[in-house]
């Protein structure tokens, strides 16, 4: 069943002919160890352990539902639901009688915790999640050597709430920003690729990145 983690793709970067691009274990690998580098000023703040657990289940559920983005169609509240049974089912139905069924609560806790986003910890893993995509996105503008612009996809930066994983965003921008001058282009942000977006999915994308959250109001542990 976990294979389907290492072989189910990212399904944003289809809409841009990379077809053959990171999986969702690939994701939530990279996401596990950049929760790892966290900056001191935060790690003493938060737990840790906590915070990588989330990153390295928090997609679980996609081994089932799949990929679902943005512009797919599907409501925010549709894909909580479906994603909520599949993890029921896999915490619950498969991993009930796993060693007393220990690992499948502890699955089910991290992955809810995420999903709630009301805690430090859970903050921190959902910008580490938009972070993760930043970078993805700028390793495959510079692998295809400017031929494709992914700046659809720079917008994630304006909901990271951190200062932390702000300064992080930051450097990375600059670095695209950088990257795309090397090469004598001028690429899109956000605003640029949002003018050939319609209200629509330009709602549904709002709703698919906000949260608790994105107001930056969270509950110390």
């Amino acid at each position: 069943m976990l294979e389907r983690l290492k072989t189910t793709k990212r399904e944003g970067w289809r809409r841009f002919g990379i077809n053959h691009g990171e999986s969702i274990s690939d994701h939530m690998y990279r996401m596990s160890i950049i929760t790892m580098l966290c900056p001191g000023s935060l790690a003493s703040k938060i737990d840790m352990n906590r915070c990588i657990k989330m990153a390295l289940v928090h997609d679980m559920a996609e081994l089932l539902v799949g990929d679902i983005t943005p512009v797919d169609g599907v409501l925010k509240s549709e894909k909580s639901r479906r994603e909520s049974t599949t993890m029921d089912f896999l915490c619950k139905d498969l991993l009930g009688n796993v060693g007393g069924g220990d690992a499948g609560v502890e699955i089910k806790r991290a992955w809810q915790e995420y999903e709630d986003s009301e805690t430090l910890e859970s903050h921190f893993v959902h910008d580490v999640d938009k972070m993760e995509l930043i970078l993805q996105m700028l390793e495959y503008e510079k692998s295809h050597d400017g031929r494709i612009d992914l700046g659809e996809f720079t917008h994630v930066a304006n909901r990271i709430v951190l200062p932390e994983v702000k300064q992080w965003c930051d450097q990375a921008l600059e670095d695209r920003k950088a990257y795309w001058e090397s090469i004598g282009k001028t690429p899109t942000g956000y605003q640029n690729a949002e003018q050939g977006q319609d209200a629509e999915k330009k709602k549904m994308s709002d709703e698919y990145y906000s949260g608790q959250y994105a107001n930056g109001n969270h509950k110390e542990q």
